[in-house]
């Protein structure tokens, strides 16, 4: 990948898109009632937006990294080299574990970039 000359706030977006609640919403009710669901993406809408290490992110939770392949992150990446700005990620923590309830392909093309970068996203 040849996007590590790229600065790392070039591709992110200051805000998360209105269609990643709704996705966030769509896996969170996989693994928590519909209210409880509602409840967070509730909370997701109205969290600041942070910054986090992709790769503190990946190892807190708990998920593999897909690989550059994956239809989905080779997509992210072809936006980031084009200059197009990706969505922030949503993270949903509890009891101890951490959920990444949209992003997590975003997540793992800014790994690709390099493990050491600042994420935005919005926690919970």
């Amino acid at each position: 990948m040849n996007v590590k000359n790229k600065k790392q706030e070039v591709f992110w977006l200051k805000a998360p898109q209105e269609h990643d609640f709704p996705a966030a919403y769509d896996y969170l009710e996989l693994l928590f009632s519909p209210e409880e669901s509602n409840v967070f993406v509730s909370k997701l809408r109205k969290a600041v937006t942070v910054k986090k290490k992709s790769k503190d992110i990946l190892r807190a939770s708990g998920l593999i990294l897909l690989p550059a392949t994956n239809r989905h992150v080779k997509e992210n990446l072809r936006k980031i080299k084009k200059g197009e700005k990706l969505s922030p990620i949503l993270l949903v923590r509890i009891n101890g574990k951490l959920i990444i309830a949209d992003g997590y392909h975003r997540l793992c093309s800014s790994y690709y970039f390099t493990e050491d970068l600042e994420v935005p996203c919005r926690l919970v």
